[in-house]
């Protein structure tokens, strides 16, 4: 595992558990010399994770927009930085880059990273591990609702554990050594129920 791409937040959030955990996320992929992939942000867990692995000695890889870089929230002092022209291309790129992805608290942006590269995995167009970092408890609506799904027949049931979920760093990124993709999503025919 080389690189891992992280989905979160461009605020810090209400609790400061949010920004000590990105940060302890951060320096736990530098010791392990896993280049982070993020949004290029210099603000929010985005640069709160970011700067951690900088601080560590780490690599740190951002993807930003044009739109965004303009604004003045690019982060200066990363690796390495590439512009793209639209968030399209955006999560495109770090998914190319990424041997696996992580999503931290964040607002919707965040969930529509994770649920695509989510969707992504079932449909096999990847077979990298995708994490869930539930800080103080995060995210637990969510893991609900992902086992809702399948409850309801809308999530075949070898997806139910497909995201990672773990409330510390090493946890999450331990599980992503023994990941084993479940095969890909069975289409339904119109005769079939």
């Amino acid at each position: 595992m080389k690189r891992i791409a992280v989905f979160c937040g461009s605020s810090n959030g209400a609790s400061p558990i949010y920004l000590e955990s990105a940060k302890a996320l951060g320096k736990e992929l530098a010791k392990r010399e896993i280049e982070l992939v993020y949004g290029g942000s210099c603000v929010g867990l985005m640069g709160a994770v970011a700067d951690a692995v900088l601080h560590e000695g780490g690599k740190a890889t951002g993807v930003l927009p044009h739109f965004l870089a303009e604004k003045e929230i690019a982060h200066k002092g990363i690796t390495n930085m590439i512009v793209v022209d639209s968030m399209h291309e955006r999560k495109a790129k770090m998914a190319e880059l990424a041997d696996g992805f992580i999503t931290l608290p964040g607002g919707a942006g965040t969930l529509e990273e994770f649920f695509e590269i989510f969707t992504w995995a079932q449909l096999g167009l990847h077979q990298k591990p995708c994490g869930i970092f539930n800080i103080n408890h995060y995210y637990e609506p969510l893991i609900r609702l992902i086992h809702h799904m399948a409850d309801a027949g809308f999530l075949q049931e070898k997806f139910r554990e497909m995201a990672l979920v773990a409330s510390d760093p090493i946890t999450l990124l331990d599980q992503f050594y023994t990941y084993k993709p479940p095969t890909v999503k069975i289409f339904l025919t119109e005769n079939q129920t």
